[in-house]
């Protein structure tokens, strides 16, 4: 599944992009939310989301790049996330966060940054429903992909076969018409691109021929 960022997109043309995003074979729009504490930048908060919500039918996959996620969830989910994806280091009670969604009805999400490795999740593989790995560092659009991390996409399949897990696995970083290949063969489920997909280079047309 392809899953277009917003981050990459022109923010004056935020509904534009969401309607190029269906017209271009997207399967989920991805929103960032970045609050200048976990990460540096400030982006999307919840009335742009709300107000997206109305011009689109596709899922809103919210990745929270915040602090304290826990006060952002149930306003998010009031918005219009579908699925929403925190962050394990920007939180302590994981399964309480997991369980809140679900008790919402939408899917939960755990991401782990580029230095947190993949035994963390042990515990919660079972519960959530998207594990996120970030290929890199979060807060900027554009970077290169860290080639090391797509070993966690690997293991994570691998984890996810000998469990019978059902998590769906989401890579986030650097993802272009050449890495791509390489995330899928890794075993990832979900493609988060920006630069590549607004740039015209990957679409979801290019992404069903590799």
């Amino acid at each position: 599944m392809l899953a277009p960022s917003l981050l990459s997109s022109d923010f004056s043309e935020l509904g534009a992009a969401v309607a190029q995003i269906e017209r271009r074979g997207g399967n989920l729009v991805h929103i960032d939310v970045m609050d200048g504490s976990f990460v540096p930048n400030i982006t999307i908060g919840q009335p742009v989301v709300a107000s997206l919500r109305r011009h689109s039918a596709l899922p809103f996959d919210v990745h929270l790049m915040v602090q304290h996620p826990e006060s952002q969830i149930a306003s998010f989910i009031e918005a219009g996330a579908d699925i929403v994806t925190f962050h394990y280091e920007a939180s302590v009670h994981h399964h309480r966060l997991v369980q809140q969604i679900h008790a919402a009805g939408k899917k939960a999400g755990i991401s782990i940054v580029p230095s947190t490795p993949v035994s963390v999740l042990k515990e919660l593989l079972p519960s959530v429903d998207v594990v996120l790995v970030m290929t890199v560092n979060p807060g900027f659009g554009g970077q290169l992909l860290i080639p090391e991390c797509l070993k966690k996409v690997s293991e994570l399949d691998e984890i996810r076969r000998k469990e019978n897990n059902k998590f769906l696995i989401s890579v986030d970083g650097g993802i272009n018409e050449h890495t791509a290949k390489d995330a899928v063969s890794a075993g990832a489920d979900i493609l988060v691109s920006g630069s590549a997909f607004f740039s015209g280079k990957l679409d979801g047309e290019s992404l069903r021929k590799i």
